[in-house]
């Protein structure tokens, strides 16, 4: 009988091994919880549906980018301003969410990247869409100086590779950045997926996008990692999807206030920030008129070999760009190479200074008046894939994109809890019938759907207009000598740029007991 108990404890003994040893191979498999928490189903199991939940190991910093944890600010001007018409002096508090931000301002040889990819997959048949995303050299010329040498040199000669690119207006810095999603997206299916092969003949609509490709209307070849299907109709093999974690989200112009926040770079403002060892300090001691901390000159203060140098490339004076011979002020006359000059607190080069930057909203005067306090933005514009009559999604185009239409004023009230009666809210409570401010393009004003904001001063400016929270418009299908972009990516998931979770833990107690 003795022996019988034993034999049978070392059954029990073996089970519970076994089923431990079952669930650290679940585990590892990293394929999810293992079971739903609100049915009880096994998850990533063919033989129970194939509903499939991956585990998301966090959003890396990409190529290039920097991480901007967000945070509350005070939006506008920072310092006591004469009254002017720029209405920069109107503060207001905001919050941002955190974004990654290129570290740099575009430069020449990454815009010429994307010239020669145009080039290369459109030149032959669409020779048009590559003009149209040509920088304009001319830009350079002036009716009473002599720049000839840039026109022909600034964006093609690689003496000015690492120099940020201008002639660009904000139409081809959003068609930028969406060019670099799609690339990126089709590299990390290719080299971290494994879901498809190089494909360098792309060329008309055999173009790989994000989109054409989640709507299973671009196929390419496929890779040596196909993703296995779990569903018990399915092929075996399936497409890659947003759920799986692999895309990136999109990389796209900054917003004015998230642009303002990482400018200001008031991290550097806390005397205690979070770390390892410590929770961090809710306060900020300093307000910043520049980006490079809680002072008003633009100069190198520490005592070393770098005490008096400019931090920033900016006009000093009248016919002043770049001080006297033996003693250049910011050793630049234009332009300066986009990794010059002291970075700021988050690590973002010319913040102030060197060229003005595109922002993505539109321009409006008294926008500051009825501000959205979270992620504040002026320009949405609601658009949607187009369907067929039988609710897929319509063939891409000529050029491999999908066709997408505007939102209808039907859907949107069908939709929306808010007094909203259309897709088109740029004139939202500043320009439509329910403000007293209308602008009529050409005759009372110079603003329209088109005006967009552009911030940060540039190498012809004055110093006024390197703080962070003045502003200026300008048509978006224009440009200059003084106005670049760079980009920024939304950050998924949690704000901490070190992928921990959300909110407060509060140790691992299921229920808090008051």
């Amino acid at each position: 009988m003795k022996r019988k108990l034993i034999f049978i404890g070392f059954l029990c003994i073996g089970a519970v091994t076994l089923l431990s040893s079952c669930a650290k191979n679940s585990k590892k498999k990293g394929k999810g919880a293992g079971v739903s928490q609100v049915t009880g189903w096994p998850l990533n199991d063919k033989r129970f549906g194939g509903y499939e939940v991956t585990n998301y190991p966090g959003q890396q910093t990409p190529v290039g980018m920097v991480f901007v944890q967000g945070g509350r600010f005070t939006m506008g001007a920072t310092d006591d301003e004469m009254p002017t018409l720029e209405n920069n002096s109107m503060r207001r508090t905001v919050t941002v969410s955190s974004f990654y931000m290129d570290a740099t301002e575009v430069a020449n040889v990454s815009y010429r990247e994307y010239i020669y990819w145009l080039q290369r997959v459109y030149g032959n048949d669409y020779q048009d869409l590559v003009y149209k995303e040509m920088p304009d050299p001319w830009v350079w010329r002036s009716a009473l100086g002599y720049n000839e040498n840039y026109v022909k040199n600034y964006f093609w000669h690689n003496a000015y590779n690492n120099y940020p690119v201008v002639g660009v207006n904000w139409y081809q810095a959003t068609d930028f950045c969406q060019w670099r999603t799609d690339r990126v997206n089709e590299y990390l299916l290719i080299m971290d997926a494994g879901a498809l092969k190089p494909n360098s003949t792309q060329s008309g609509e055999d173009v790989f996008t994000t989109e054409s490709y989640l709507a299973g209307q671009y196929e390419g070849t496929a890779g040596p990692r196909p993703h296995k299907d779990l569903d018990p109709q399915g092929s075996g093999k399936r497409i890659v999807k947003r759920q799986d974690g692999v895309f990136l989200p999109d990389y796209r112009l900054p917003t004015e206030a998230e642009w303002e926040y990482a400018a200001l770079g008031l991290i550097g403002n806390n005397p205690s920030p979070e770390n390892k060892r410590r929770r961090g300090e809710e306060v900020v001691t300093d307000r910043n008129s520049m980006p490079w901390g809680p002072k008003n000159t633009p100069r190198y203060g520490l005592h070393n070999q770098y005490q008096g140098l400019f931090e920033g490339n900016f006009m000093r004076g009248k016919g002043d760009m770049m001080g006297v011979a033996g003693g250049l002020n910011d050793n630049a006359d234009i332009t300066a190479p986009v990794d010059r000059y002291l970075p700021n607190a988050f690590g973002l080069y010319n913040m102030a200074g060197n060229v003005n930057e595109w922002v993505m909203d539109t321009y409006r005067p008294m926008s500051h008046e009825d501000v959205n306090e979270f992620r504040p933005f002026r320009g949405n514009k609601y658009r949607r894939v187009q369907l067929q009559e039988d609710g897929t999604i319509e063939e891409k185009d000529s050029i491999g994109n999908l066709p997408y239409v505007d939102v209808s004023p039907s859907e949107i009230l069908s939709n929306s809890k808010y007094d909203v009666r259309s897709g088109d809210l740029n004139n939202y409570h500043d320009g439509d019938t329910l403000s007293n401010a209308v602008y009529d393009y050409g005759k009372s004003s110079l603003i329209n759907d088109s005006t967009k904001v552009y911030k940060g001063g540039s190498w012809a400016d004055r110093q006024y207009w390197v703080s962070p929270g003045t502003r200026r418009f300008m048509q978006g299908n224009l440009s200059t000598n003084t106005i670049g972009f760079r980009c920024v990516m939304d950050r998924l998931g949690s704000p901490d740029g070190d992928n921990e979770p959300g909110g407060n833990s509060f140790g691992r107690q299921k229920y808090h007991k008051r």
